[in-house]
Order: structure tokens, then sequence, then C-alpha cells
């Protein structure tokens, strides 16, 4: 069995494959200051839980971009799994070219999204993956990772419009009643929703023009379910995309 930590700013994303599917699934909050005995009796609880066996467990992969974190789960690997756990960087065989002007500047996560969706849906390829911020991933019909676009997250804007003002109630994402809110909350949720998806379609509009009509628009993470819904652009949601890109970069790293 594979185990595979996709760790964001706000959250850590934990998958277990038997082969190439995936048995288990999770997502805690991504604490710094957790050491590697907390990290790995949150994993054998979860294991537990679902009723999987943690001894079953042979490898580890983690694509990382909280550095903080990286030391205690290299020591939580080591002692609760007896080996050294594969961090994803761009020094690793990913299968694709990395035409960033930095490679090392790359966020490990979407190095991770660039292989798998160009992997699952072929290129030219966008990858919108919606978590603390929102990156757009494009990947070229020559397996070249181009670089991409990073806008403000959902919950950072929805965080500062709360923070900044007197009067405006903190509300979800979701999707709203009506476009025309007849409310405090049903506006707030209506510019929400609506001006995220602007902002999505607009993006990817401009990066199709550049790239060809025959470009694929995938969306991932926390909110890609609801953006996909409205989106003109971007049809296809897939929940595990970044789960799945760890998978095939450590198949492909078995030598």
């Amino acid at each position: 069995m594979l185990l595979a930590l996709d760790v964001g700013n706000s959250n850590v994303t934990i998958g277990a494959f038997d082969g190439e599917d995936v048995v288990g699934r999770w997502r805690l909050r991504t604490i710094q200051e957790q050491t590697a005995d907390e990290w790995g009796i949150l994993i054998r609880n979860l294991f537990t839980l679902s009723k999987l066996d943690l001894a079953a467990v042979k490898d580890v992969i983690i694509s990382s971009v909280v550095p903080a974190v990286d030391q205690p789960l290299e020591a939580m690997t080591e002692r609760y799994f007896h080996h050294k756990p594969l961090f994803v960087n761009q020094s690793t065989d990913l299968g694709i070219t990395v035409r960033y002007d930095n490679p090392r500047e790359v966020g490990a996560d979407r190095l991770v999204n660039a292989v798998a969706g160009f992997t699952k849906y072929g290129g030219p390829c966008i990858v919108v993956d919606l978590g603390t911020t929102i990156n757009f991933d494009i990947v070229s019909k020559n397996k070249e990772f181009l670089g991409g676009v990073i806008c403000p997250g959902i919950g950072m804007s929805i965080s500062g419009l709360f923070a900044k003002t007197a009067r405006l109630p903190m509300v979800d994402f979701r999707e709203p009643e009506k476009l025309i809110g007849s409310n405090t909350v049903g506006s707030i949720t209506s510019g929400l929703y609506y001006g995220f998806i602007g902002m999505i379609d607009g993006i990817v509009e401009r990066i199709v023009a550049e790239l060809g009509p025959e470009t694929k628009a995938v969306a991932t993470g926390g909110q890609g379910q609801l953006i996909v819904k409205a989106s003109r652009f971007v049809k296809i949601y897939d929940e595990d995309l970044t789960l799945h890109g760890l998978r095939m970069i450590w198949q492909r790293n078995q030598h």
C-alpha cells in the first residue's frame, strides 16, 4: 500500500492507495507545530477508523509547500514505516519538462498537478487548484510545465472581507439562491460565487486563446465542484487529482 500526503498551507490531504485505487482519503488542518509522533498517531487512528492495515503501507510520498512540517513528517515516516519518504521537488523524475525561469520556485503541489493533469487528460492542459490560493497550472501538448497564474484563494478573500468591514457578516462559499441578492448575506454570497467563477473563466479563456481550442481545463481542490457547476470553461472536476499525481510520480521513481 502507498501512503500519499499533499501538504498545503491550510490543509493536508492524505490518500492511501491499493494499486491505483484510493482506499482511504482524509483531510486534516496543517498544524506546523505538530510532532512526528502526533502525525503518526493521527495517521494510525485514521487507518484504524477506516479499517485499513497500517502495516500494509510499504512506501510514502509527500508533496509539501510548508517547510516546517517536512522534518516531522520525515521522522514520522522513518519511525512508523521504517524508511525515508519520497519528497517531490524539481529534481524528482516527473516525466515532464519544467520551463519555469527558476524551477526551485515552483511549489511541489503544482508540479504534481501538472503531472496528473497531463497524464489523465492530455495536453495542452490547465489545472485549476482551489486551495489557500487558486493556482492555474499549465502543461503544453509537449509535456512541458509552462508556469501558470496564482490568485488569492476563496477562503482568504472571505476572511479579508469580514476582517476589513464593520458590518458585513462572515458567509460560506456556496451557490446563491439567486443572482441579485435581496439581503446582505445573499448579496455577498452571490458576489463571491459569481465573482470567482468570472475570474476563473476569464483567466482560462485567455489561456485557451493562447494555447489553442483543444486545451482541457480541470478543477481540483476544496471548492472545485461548485466552480465546475457554473463555469463556462472548466467542465471537469477531479477530487483526487493531486493524490493520483503523487501515485504516478512514485510509480515513475521505482527504479
